[in-house]
């Protein structure tokens, strides 16, 4: 089964490293055979919040974000691709993120987390599963991590060493949980 699934990076950093990441899980994604899109939440460039989606009285959202909202609300799942920022949450991500309430709602979404160091991003995953739990996301129980991230993917997202090694045997796994997830609650959401 064909799913449409959201890839979100949420860094805003000059040296984005971790866009080789979001890079490397949207083509994964697609060559599973889905309909994959990058959320770059710097491109997208929500303001600080002030009003969320919902807050705007119907069509009075400015466009970028209304066009997120539709684009969250057609999606059959989720991957965030979540650094570490001193032991927690990239304040870009989490931003975008806080903008949306009940276009997440009954999504499932994985987690795949990156650092320079050895942590690879663990915490920051900690962080994350109860922040999208609370918005009604099913997170999978499958995660990747990817330490030395400059180390592991070159800057065109391809793996590289060890690490990258590492994550091409762990990611296909990690899909499977995904697409299952998406495929349940899409055939859930077409009978309700």
């Amino acid at each position: 089964m064909s799913l449409s699934l959201l890839v979100f990076y949420g860094s805003y950093r000059e040296n984005r490293a971790g866009i080789r990441l979001a890079t490397y899980c949207v083509e994964r994604l697609a060559e599973r055979g889905h309909a994959v899109e990058l959320v770059d939440a710097r491109a997208i460039g929500l303001p600080m919040l002030d009003k969320r989606y919902m807050d705007h009285g119907p069509g009075e959202a400015p466009e970028t974000m209304a066009a997120l909202a539709r684009r969250i609300s057609a999606a059959d799942g989720f991957l965030f691709v979540a650094g570490e920022y001193n032991w927690g949450i990239q304040p870009g991500l989490k931003n975008l993120v806080d903008h949306y309430v009940e276009e997440w709602r009954r999504r499932p979404a994985g987690i795949v987390t990156y650092s320079a160091g050895r942590m690879a991003g663990a915490r920051s995953g900690s962080a994350w599963h109860p922040t999208l739990a609370s918005l009604g996301i099913a997170v999978v129980p499958a995660t990747v991590a990817v330490g030395g991230i400059t180390a592991s993917l070159d800057e065109a997202g391809q793996p590289t060493g060890e690490g990258g090694a590492a994550l091409e045997k762990a990611f296909p796994a990690f899909a499977d949980e995904l697409e299952w997830w998406a495929s349940a609650g899409a055939a859930k959401r077409a009978t309700a």
